[in-house]
């Protein structure tokens, strides 16, 4: 199965799925986040919405863009019901292909539990910088690849069978190289750990990198 397929069909129940890594991706997000203010805002992999709410509180606009229109149109849905459409706006972009995104417009790009699933992490920083304003930020907080190493990948159930998703593994080393090159300095890291991983290395790892200033 596609990732954008398997996407497509964990988005009916991925809101309620049990999920820890989501969960603790929410937390740390609005932690980083939370208490800034921001002009326009970029989510990519918005999901089922999962964050984009949050996101609404802190800019005047935001783009939600994914490739999957189950999760896409969850977070569609939930602009609506929840009173943020005004701010938010939701497009099928897929992030490894040339962003339909004018230059420059954005003050903060989010990407949260996506780039496992891209296979060229220089690319995605490239448009990031292209569609960044000077001096803009991109936050990220992917699964740790410790956890890959060990064989974690996105996965859901449904009806007593499991789904795994098809995933890269790409090393600490591979998100300051790829950053680096195409003008972000690294401005924050953290590795996260949820309140039952006792033992267990850190499930993810979080980047705040900042575009060289005009």
């Amino acid at each position: 199965m596609s990732v954008e397929a398997a996407y497509t069909k964990w988005s009916e129940t991925y809101d309620s799925d049990p999920n820890r890594t989501r969960d603790l991706d929410a937390i740390v997000t609005r932690q980083w986040l939370g208490g800034r203010r921001f002009g326009a805002i970029l989510e990519i992999g918005c999901g089922t919405g999962k964050n984009t709410e949050f996101l609404a509180t802190i800019a005047d606009r935001v783009t939600a863009v994914d490739f999957s229109p189950g999760m896409l149109g969850q977070a569609a849905a939930k602009a609506d019901e929840r009173g943020f459409a005004d701010r938010a706006s939701f497009a099928i972009v897929d992030v490894t292909q040339p962003w339909p995104l004018a230059d420059g417009q954005f003050d903060l790009i989010v990407c949260n539990l996506v780039l496992e699933h891209v296979a060229d992490l220089r690319f995605v920083f490239s448009e990031a910088a292209r569609v960044l304003a000077a001096g803009g930020e991109f936050f990220l907080c992917e699964l740790h690849p410790f956890r890959q190493y060990e064989g974690t990948v996105a996965n859901f159930a449904r009806q007593g069978e499991t789904t795994a998703i098809a995933a890269f593994t790409h090393h600490i080393s591979e998100f300051l190289g790829g950053a680096a090159e195409n003008g972000f300095s690294l401005a924050r890291f953290d590795e996260r750990w949820h309140g039952d991983d006792a033992g267990r290395p850190p499930r993810l790892a979080a980047f705040l990198f900042r575009l060289a200033p005009a």
